[in-house]
C-alpha cells in the first residue's frame, strides 16, 4: 500500500521545484490500494487466511497503516525507506515478501499522486509469479484465480495459479471504513520496522510544474450555431 496525499490537497513544490511541499499536507492510504486490501480480506474472511500491508515509507506514515490495521489487515509491515521510485518501491517488497509464502499479492492499479501504474508488474516479475493488471473482479478457487480485467474496449476473464499478484481497478468492491472495534485492536496489532535491502533508486525526478491554468470561458449566443462550429474548427481544432 502507498500513502498519498489527500484528494483536496492543494499541489506546491519547493527547492526550484525540484521537490514536493509537504507542509501542511494530509496523508491518506490510496485509494486503489484500500480496495485492493478490502478485497484481500472478504476472501481470507471466506477461505481463511491473512493478511499483511506492506508500505514503503519513513515513520511518519504510520498511522494511515494502522488505518489498514483497523479495517481489518492481521498484520503489518513498513520497510523503513523513503519509497523513491517504483522500481526501488517493488524491489523492498520483494526482498520482504520472497521466502514468506504469500499467496496473493494486491496492489492499487496506481497510485493517484505519481500515476505510474508499475509497482504491480515489476514487483511480479521479481518474484517471477504471472500478474494480472486493473481487475474489476478477483476470486480464488483450489489454488487457481480467475479475475475479470479491463481492455480497451471491454473486459476480458483471466485465470492464473497461485501464487499470483495483481492490481486493483475501481469496481472491484467497495471500500471498508474502520469501526471502533477495529480501531482499537488495530493499537496492539503487530506493525514490524524492517530496514531496506538496498538504499538506491534508478531514477531522480528533475523538475515539476504545474499544469496550465485554464484559460476565460467563451459565451457563444445559443443561437449563432455558425460562430461556435468555427471556433471548434479553426482554434479549438477538434473537428
Amino acid at each position: 500500500m502507498s500513502v498519498v496525499p489527500d484528494t483536496t490537497t492543494k499541489v506546491t513544490f519547493t527547492d526550484n521545484n525540484t521537490k514536493f511541499n509537504q507542509s501542511g499536507v494530509q496523508y491518506i492510504i490510496n485509494p486503489y490500494d484500500e480496495l485492493s486490501l478490502t478485497r484481500a480480506l472478504e476472501i481470507t474472511e471466506a477461505q481463511g487466511g491473512s493478511v499483511t500491508a506492506i508500505h514503503v515509507g519513513l515513520a511518519d506514515s504510520e498511522a494511515s497503516i494502522r488505518k489498514a490495521l483497523a479495517i481489518g489487515a492481521q498484520e503489518a509491515v513498513r520497510i523503513n525507506a523513503e519509497p523513491k521510485d517504483a522500481y526501488f518501491v517493488a524491489e523492498q517488497i520483494a526482498a520482504y515478501a520472497q521466502g514468506q509464502g504469500f499467496d496473493l499479492i494486491l496492489t492499487g492499479r496506481e497510485s493517484i499522486d505519481y500515476n505510474g501504474g508499475l509497482v504491480g508488474g515489476i514487483l511480479a516479475e521479481m518474484l517471477g509469479i504471472p500478474y494480472i493488471n486493473v481487475v474489476t473482479k478477483i476470486d480464488v478457487n483450489n489454488g487457481v484465480v480467475e479475475a475479470i480485467r479491463d481492455i480497451d474496449g471491454g473486459r476480458e476473464t483471466v485465470k492464473a495459479a497461485l501464487p499470483c499478484a495483481a492490481s486493483a481497478q475501481k469496481d472491484l468492491t467497495e471500500p471498508r471504513i474502520p469501526n471502533m472495534r477495529g480501531i482499537m485492536a488495530a493499537r496492539t496489532k503487530p506493525l514490524q520496522v524492517v530496514e531496506p535491502s538496498a538504499n538506491n533508486a534508478g531514477s531522480t525526478y528533475a523538475q515539476y510544474e504545474l499544469p496550465p491554468a485554464k484559460g476565460a470561458v467563451k459565451l457563444i449566443d445559443p443561437n449563432n450555431a455558425g460562430e461556435l462550429m468555427s471556433i471548434l474548427h479553426n482554434e479549438a481544432k477538434v473537428i
